[in-house]
């Protein structure tokens, strides 16, 4: 398998709930379990960066009790579930934009990454805060602030910058619920990434899924503009 890092934009909670009549809070909390099992089978698989598309930065114009729920269940992946992870040798990584998460997240972000920073198995990255055209300006004004010339900026230079300059680029992007969109995610570091859109909605998103997923993967004939 060639597959190393696998970007996922978790998508369809909310619609997953109102099919089945239940609140949308119970579709973010199904959907969290799905996050949790899906990043252990692809560690399990010898996948070694799994990321995830947690929050937006367009996420904050929901509602405020909607915004509350989730900044919980990111505390309660961070903080109670921090062992799991950790006892399994996972590293987490938190992709975004810090200064703008209430300061018990950020904390708990700080904690958590200081925790399992010596873990070799593999990488969890939940994306908080983020933005693709986010990432891109705040590596332009890093770019500029440090003095470096126009003629001087390069590709290189940009993607050694960005938010997610110290891991690979995606191989893989999924993602589910059927909308057949990267709205931002990963602008930059997902240019030459495979695509593959799924019907299913991401509670629903299952084991059997990700290894039709990966075999799928696996067929694909990467060419990278040659």
């Amino acid at each position: 398998m060639n597959l190393k890092h696998l970007a996922i934009i978790p998508d369809g909670n909310r619609r997953w709930a109102k099919e089945k009549g239940l609140p949308t809070l119970e579709g973010h909390r199904r959907g969290y379990e799905t996050f949790k099992s899906i990043g252990d089978l692809c560690i399990d698989r010898g996948i070694e960066y799994v990321s995830f598309w947690g929050f937006s930065t367009e996420n904050w114009k929901r509602t405020e009790e909607e915004v509350g729920y989730l900044m919980d269940l990111i505390l309660h992946a961070l903080r109670s579930d921090l062992d799991f992870y950790h006892q399994k040798g996972i590293r987490l990584k938190v992709i975004g934009r810090r200064d703008g998460l209430p300061q018990n997240v950020a904390r708990a972000v700080a904690e958590a990454e200081a925790k399992t920073d010596g873990n070799e198995n593999g990488q969890i990255n939940l994306f908080l805060n983020y933005g693709g055209h986010a990432e891109i300006v705040d590596a332009v004004k890093e770019i500029v602030a440090s003095g470096i010339a126009s003629e001087d900026v390069t590709e290189e230079l940009i993607s050694k910058t960005i938010w997610m300059k110290d891991m690979p680029a995606p191989d893989l992007i999924i993602r589910t619920s059927g909308e057949q969109r990267l709205s931002g995610f990963m602008s930059w570091a997902g240019a030459y990434s495979e695509l593959m859109f799924v019907e299913k909605h991401w509670p629903d998103f299952g084991e059997k899924d990700l290894d039709a997923a990966i075999a799928e993967f696996d067929r694909r004939q990467r060419r990278f503009g040659a």
